[in-house]
């Protein structure tokens, strides 16, 4: 379940600093991996969504 919840929440906010610091990774990459995403696809979400 933590990882179907936290997957909600950055596909709802495109945050991903956020996730990262609700997982208590200390590196994005982690994060990234942990999300099963690409993380040029992250980075791009994380910017259009502070936009």
């Amino acid at each position: 379940m933590r990882r179907t919840k936290v997957s909600q929440i950055y596909k709802k906010t495109g945050n991903l600093r956020a996730v990262q610091l609700l997982l208590g990774h200390t590196k994005v990459d982690g994060t990234v991996r942990y999300l099963g995403v690409e993380l040029e696809y992250a980075w791009a979400i994380s910017e259009a969504a502070e936009s």
